[in-house]
């Protein structure tokens, strides 16, 4: 006889203004697995893990827990029936410590005449935090953790919230590995095994690999439909990507076909920049080149390409563009040199999500839809229609609040912003591809190799090692705010990921 799934979810509905986020779904979590939800960037997954979660309700449909029906009346409801969820977004308050974030909400045996025994509730907090390693002190300040790190307290909190209910833990992980290390993802991994002894995992990942690794079955989401069901020892890469997005995966998935040789004058040089994260960093890159900075946290990349920007202060060396020194450097300045910067962070860094597709589409050049002083309307509404039909951007309206658009079309906005510029020299991307699904990266792949086809020299802070090397005609390595290392990369002249690898860390 079957056991009585965990958690189930039947028949489930649920609309938004001019989007059909979840059609007829059904899912159900079995006892101690780990479950794999995949799927492009709009097809459902965010808004059917919220509803697992307890952040929202559907329009219509079932939720059980071991199979009775229950309907959640928010997080800690969904916490007290032993659902947690990790949320891609973070959702940690930075200002108070990292105990009282993996212990919010549960902080009641910690306290004694309203004031926190703080020796209590380290050790509590602490338990948690050792069995997601990566060496986390309960009473650092959350302010003090790199964005990877803060991602492995969010696991731990869930650990927590999982453990208050009466029934088997339900732990909701979307995109854990997002921004991730490898070797932090191998420790993830052990802990996600070790939690399945005790709990059932729900992970979602746009990297396939993972799934395939990680899982014992897997969900396929596509236009708000499960359009399948697969165990990942019975199944492959191409498969499960021809069933999320609709066609066969090609050997074009970098459109590495498209790589042109770079144009032989230098466009952009740096030499001896030094900050205070890094030191004597000299390279150049070409006109139509895509040069990869490799790293791991903490490198120096990120900083190198923040001080390109002018966004981060520099002690001495030179940045040369075209020929022409830039002298003191702030982001306004760049921009008026025809530097245009991606942050890896877009929903803090990148864009207003407040705001319409339109008016984020248009930030960062007013200039080119006014007339003298005034917005030009008309020019507005052409230049916008142009880039989101260009882009493929899946947007209601432009009118839309960015918010509501998945990642991957907020990443095309983010991108789109900075190609209204006519004069656009130089392109900085911080991971431009973190948290989209194959088919938003090949877009964005596609996107990158048409620029460097136009002249444009991109600089590339790649999300994975494989992606770094097979989009760049170099790689250059950083480790420690050196640079360590530079490796030819066009098609033809791969270098082993190993020797790659071996510069970096």
């Amino acid at each position: 006889m079957t056991a009585t799934p965990v958690m189930e979810l039947r028949r489930a509905e649920k609309s938004f203004p001019g989007v059909h986020a979840l059609r007829n779904v059904d899912v159900e979590i079995r006892q101690h697995e780990v479950l794999g939800l995949i799927g492009e960037n709009g097809a459902g997954k965010s808004t059917l893990l919220k509803i697992l979660g307890g952040l929202q309700r559907p329009d219509s449909g079932e939720l059980l827990m071991g199979g009775c029906e229950v309907s959640f009346q928010g997080v800690a409801d969904a916490n007290r029936h032993g659902v947690a969820m990790v949320f891609q977004e973070q959702s940690l308050l930075e200002n108070i410590s990292v105990a009282e974030n993996v212990l919010l909400g549960n902080e009641r045996p910690s306290l004694r005449f309203g004031l926190y025994r703080w020796g209590d509730l380290n050790r509590r907090a602490q338990r948690y935090l050792d069995l997601v390693g990566g060496s986390l002190q309960a009473s650092t300040p959350t302010s003090r953790l790199s964005f990877a790190k803060r991602q492995l307290v969010e696991v731990a909190k869930a650990l927590a919230s999982g453990e208050r209910g009466d029934g088997e833990p339900v732990i909701l992980l979307d995109e854990p590995t997002s921004v991730l290390e490898q070797s932090e993802i191998e420790s993830l991994f052990s802990i996600v095994r070790e939690l399945r002894k005790r709990a059932s995992v729900v992970f979602v990942s746009h990297r396939i690999e993972e799934v395939l690794e990680i899982c014992d079955r897997v969900y396929v989401m596509r236009d708000g439909e499960v359009v399948g069901e697969c165990r990942p020892a019975e199944t492959t890469t191409d498969r499960l990507f021809s069933m999320m997005v609709g066609q066969d995966l090609s050997a074009g998935y970098y459109h590495e076909s498209r790589q042109k040789p770079p144009l032989p004058e230098d466009r952009l040089v740096v030499r001896d920049l030094t900050a205070k994260t890094f030191q004597d960093v000299s390279f150049t890159i070409a006109r139509g080149e895509v040069v990869s900075l490799m790293g791991v946290q903490e490198s120096g990349r990120e900083d190198v390409a923040r001080a390109i920007f002018g966004a981060v202060p520099t002690r001495s060396g030179s940045i040369t563009l075209d020929g022409e020194r830039l002298g003191s450097r702030t982001p306004a300045r760049a921009v008026h040199a025809g530097i245009g910067y991606v942050p890896s962070e877009r929903k803090t860094d990148g864009a207003v999500l407040g705001m319409t597709v339109r008016e984020n589409l248009t930030l960062a050049h007013p200039g080119q839809v006014s007339r003298g002083p005034l917005l030009d309307r008309d020019r507005e509404r052409a230049t916008v229609t142009r880039w989101i039909d260009d882009l493929r951007v899946q947007t209601p309206s432009p009118r839309t609040p960015l918010r509501d658009l998945s990642g991957g079309n907020q990443q095309k906005v983010v991108l789109a912003k900075w190609l209204l510029d006519p004069d656009l020299r130089l392109l900085v991307l911080d991971t431009p591809t973190r948290g989209l699904d194959v088919g938003a990266k090949s877009d964005v792949y596609a996107l990158v190799r048409g620029l460097a086809e136009r002249g444009l020299a991109v600089l590339l802070l790649a999300d994975t090692l494989d992606e770094g090397i097979t989009m760049s005609h170099r790689v250059l390595t950083m480790k420690d705010g050196r640079i360590t290392g530079e490796f030819n990369s066009g098609v033809g002249a791969r270098p082993p990921s190993t020797d790659v690898l071996e510069r970096m860390v």
